[in-house]
């Protein structure tokens, strides 16, 4: 019974002695790889050439400050939770009286690492957090040698304030617009705090 219109003839015909040596076949074939040679070469040659990247290109994780330098991280979790491969651990502490440059909300994160072999650079950290305190740039993870040397800690995640990193390609113009309305708790900074409480 046929099931459907479509067949296809096998045929057996014999070579003939010019298919039989292959000798066309290898002159075809070398005169395709000759031909690669007059052309442009596709090749980049890093590190002195490096391609152009997407804007959405994701790369090595940063955990932000705000402008007063504080982490913004309060170790809710979400992060952790949303992260498909489990590849984010981290501890929570108090913010003790004194360390409020340093941390801008009660909670934060004493320990926070990111093991870089299991991520798949997904972006849902950044996507869940509340406080836009981790985002994905667009630099290169480094190459190392050891397993635990991809285990990276908050001393290679948290910017340094004299190399900020510039995540407002990854932010909505939603978010961008959010974080200039005065007054907001989640915007106010801790000398605006102070300041605050001066007046009172």
């Amino acid at each position: 019974m046929q099931l459907t219109n479509r067949k296809k003839v096998v045929s057996n015909k014999e070579q003939s002695f010019a298919e039989r040596i292959y000798f066309p076949a290898i002159i075809k074939g070398m005169a395709i790889t000759f031909s690669h040679l007059f052309k442009k070469r596709p090749t980049i040659m890093y590190p002195e050439q490096q391609r152009e990247y997407a804007p959405i290109y994701r790369g090595q994780h940063v955990l932000k400050r705000d402008d007063n330098g504080a982490e913004r991280c309060t170790s809710c979790g979400m992060c952790a939770v949303a992260c498909p491969a489990e590849a984010i651990t981290m501890e929570s502490a108090e913010r003790k009286k004194g360390e409020e440059h340093l941390y801008r909300e009660e909670k934060y994160a004493a320990k926070y690492e990111i093991n870089m072999l299991r991520c798949i650079f997904c972006g849902l950290c950044e996507d869940a957090c509340p406080k836009e305190a981790i985002f994905l740039t667009d630099k290169i993870v480094d190459a190392h040698f050891e397993r635990d040397e991809f285990i990276f800690g908050k001393d290679k995640l948290v910017e340094k304030m004299e190399q900020r990193v510039d995540v407002s390609k990854r932010q909505t113009p939603e978010v961008l617009a959010f974080k200039k309305i005065p007054g907001l708790k989640h915007n106010e900074l801790f000398t605006e705090k102070l300041e605050k409480g001066k007046k009172h």
